[in-house]
């Protein structure tokens, strides 16, 4: 069975320690808040508390994602307008669009 490659990019400058620990924590929770929504629904609980979980679920998640965002634009943005490719804020302004929306 032949693997494929992966086309994963990685950042060049590493998250730090703390960022990456507020990160893991916040989506963590996130999951948590998940696993309680399937345990809701696994017991007929009333939907409107389920939509309330969801929300709070929903919240964590745009967070995190705002915060990685902002990260992106401090680092990855930056180093590489700094290196001339400023392709990358196209990339930046789609990003702004998809997450700005919610």
């Amino acid at each position: 069975m032949a693997t494929e490659a992966c086309e994963c990019r990685h950042k060049d400058t590493p998250r730090d320690d703390a960022f990456q620990d507020n990160i893991q924590k916040r989506l963590n929770r996130a999951i948590g808040q998940l696993g309680g929504v399937k345990a809701m629904i696994d017991d007929n609980r009333y939907c409107g508390d389920v939509l309330l979980q969801l929300a709070a679920a929903e919240k964590a998640v745009h967070r995190v994602s705002e915060l990685i965002l902002e990260n992106h634009l401090h680092t990855c943005v930056v180093e590489k307008v700094r290196s001339g490719d400023e392709a990358v804020i196209d990339e930046a302004m789609d990003l702004i669009r998809k997450f700005g929306s919610r």
